[in-house]
């Protein structure tokens, strides 16, 4: 084929091939695309000056041995400016006008042989891999937008469980607020009523007795008053408050005791989070193996050792008493299997180690979650969560063709 002066050749919206070249022929071998079927021909077809002319020539040679000549003929029709889609269209509109015939191949104007044959390269079928099918991107943005959406509505879960963190923080607040406005200082006056009338009784006198008894249970009450306000402060959830509370509480438990403590603290544990039921079993656990080392062990020295490596806490409470052998003990005794069950609520471990004669060590080891920030931290002052201490506690801050 040829086209005076240039054109592109088209099959089933496919480009062959350009030329730009009127006195030359172009030789398409189409062979390899041409695959049973109904199959469009179409050619865009342009031209600079004087005349412009159109010489197309198709040669098909079927299995059965016939023949299918195609030539540029009036069968071919041209394709009004405008059209859309029309390198693809199975069928030519009606209103589409047919090709003219100008002059028969060999006649005036193109009478000369052509200077050259231009043998085009043979083109081969296009093969899609999977992923250029349609379905397998419609499916690839399918599951993005599953993805996506996924990604939505953690993200709306995580902005929700923020705020519930601080509506509760800001609840643990008021409630320990209020104990200590309230409770604790209606006990506080209780007691100090109570000595102020043993002031006024006889020393032996059975009524001072039993007011002892009264303000010794009230001391003590204030005392669990304590430890529950400490619990319940969201300001105390840290490992370093953990810390520096449980030093003072085991000091201030073996001051009336033959025990001297000592202490081995990590520093380095301040920006640790332990959330308010971590510290209170743990705490609980502690209390437990600290009770049994002063009712059971006759030590003369405890050794209460915190440490954190990575993302385990580990927590060691080991005296030098007279032990006791592990297989031996009842079921029961020594809080043992309490001390394991809170550990195991916790996801941690409770371990053991005693014999007759060499004291007993007591480890709680534990997985820490990774530090949090406060969720909306940056809150107005107004909104900001009340301090609440103890009184022990300190406060921290063209034109076309086509062929079918």
């Amino acid at each position: 084929m040829t086209v005076d002066n240039e054109f592109i050749l088209y099959l089933d919206g496919r480009e062959l091939g350009r030329g730009a070249e009127w006195r030359e022929l172009f030789d398409f071998d189409i062979t390899p695309l041409l695959s049973p079927g109904q199959h469009t021909l179409a050619v865009s077809a342009r031209n600079s000056f004087s005349y412009a002319g159109f010489l197309f020539g198709l040669h098909i040679q079927l299995e059965d041995g016939s023949v299918i000549q195609i030539k540029s003929d009036e069968s071919w029709r041209v394709v009004p400016d405008g059209q859309r889609d029309w390198k693809r269209a199975t069928r030519a509109e009606a209103a589409w006008p047919g090709a003219t015939i100008i002059a028969a191949f060999g006649s005036d104007p193109w009478r000369d042989t052509p200077i050259n044959v231009n043998v085009m390269p043979v083109l081969h079928p296009i093969e899609l891999r999977f992923w250029q099918m349609g379905w397998f991107q419609a499916l690839s943005l399918s599951v993005c937008g599953l993805v996506i959406l996924f990604s939505v509505w953690l993200m709306a879960q995580l902005a929700l469980h923020k705020k519930e963190r601080l509506l509760l923080e800001r609840e643990r607040a008021r409630i320990a607020m209020d104990i200590h406005d309230d409770l604790g200082s209606r006990m506080t006056q209780l007691v100090l009523h109570g000595e102020v009338l043993q002031n006024d009784l006889a020393p032996k006198s059975d009524l001072r007795n039993q007011l002892d008894v009264i303000c010794d249970d009230a001391r003590r009450m204030l005392s669990t008053l304590d430890e529950i306000l400490w619990a319940v402060n969201p300001r105390r959830d840290t490992l370093s408050d953990f810390s520096s509370y449980v030093c003072g509480y085991v000091e201030d438990a073996l001051k009336h005791t033959s025990i001297e403590c000592r202490f081995d603290v990590d520093s380095e544990v301040s920006g640790v989070a332990l959330d308010m039921p971590v510290r209170r079993m743990l705490l609980m656990a502690i209390k437990e193996t600290l009770n049994n080392a002063v009712k059971y062990s006759a030590a003369s020295e405890l050794l209460l050792g915190i440490k954190c490596f990575g993302k385990k806490l580990t927590v060691v409470v080991q005296d030098d008493g007279k032990g006791f052998d592990a297989k031996s003990v009842r079921p029961g005794r020594h809080g043992l299997k309490n001390m394991a069950q809170r550990m195991d609520e916790l996801g941690g471990t409770c371990v053991v180690v005693s014999e007759p004669g060499k004291g007993c060590r007591v480890e709680f080891s534990l997985a820490l979650k990774p530090s949090r920030k406060r969720p909306f931290a940056r809150i107005s002052k107004s909104n900001s969560l009340p301090s609440v201490a103890s009184e022990n506690e300190s406060v921290p801050t063209s034109s076309s063709v086509a062929n079918q």
